[in-house]
């Protein structure tokens, strides 16, 4: 497998909707849904000249298989909000998304100079912890009723990763 990121262009569109509205994916994502292919052209003209964001398609042999990038990229305090989405479900388990981040991580330092990407996930997505994790990750603290969405309150977790120290510089 030849997973690689490229950045996200607006024929990537119709795959991310398609991704973020399959309910597989999108259980603790915070989306208005049904994501719709108008809505999100509208979203990335208005992201795409942004230097406080970074999206990222990745690909698996240059097929277009998921979504991943930074947020609020802080460049005097050197540090971004991480996200990724797997939207080709067959894939899931298989390696991808470990490659995927382990090459965001490694271009946030060099492109960014980061020093600390940051995440949060909902107390009952196990699945994402474990992943997270996994890729070095650390738990950092619960933070009680964070988000509300869907007419709940959420918990979620905070993690924490110190890019120099997994470059290993």
């Amino acid at each position: 497998m030849d997973i690689k990121l490229r950045k996200f262009k607006v024929e990537d569109i119709p795959y991310k909707v398609k991704w973020i509205n399959d309910s597989e994916n999108n259980q603790y994502l915070h989306y208005d849904l049904p994501l719709e292919e108008g809505k999100t052209l509208a979203w990335f003209n208005s992201i795409k000249t942004r230097s406080d964001r970074a999206d990222y398609t990745i690909t698996c042999n240059d097929e277009p298989v998921g979504i991943i990038g930074l947020l609020d990229i802080d460049e005097n305090n050197k540090k971004a909000e991480y996200y990724i989405t797997l939207g080709a479900t067959r894939l899931k388990g298989k390696g991808v998304a470990t490659i995927a981040t382990d090459l965001l991580i490694k271009k946030s330092y060099k492109e960014f100079g980061l020093k600390e990407i940051y995440l949060y996930t909902e107390v009952e997505n196990i699945q994402a912890q474990k992943f997270f994790e996994k890729n070095s990750f650390k738990k950092i603290k619960i933070l009680k009723n964070d988000l509300f969405y869907n007419e709940r309150y959420i918990d979620r977790y905070l993690y924490h990763l110190d890019v120099v120290n997994y470059i290993g510089e």
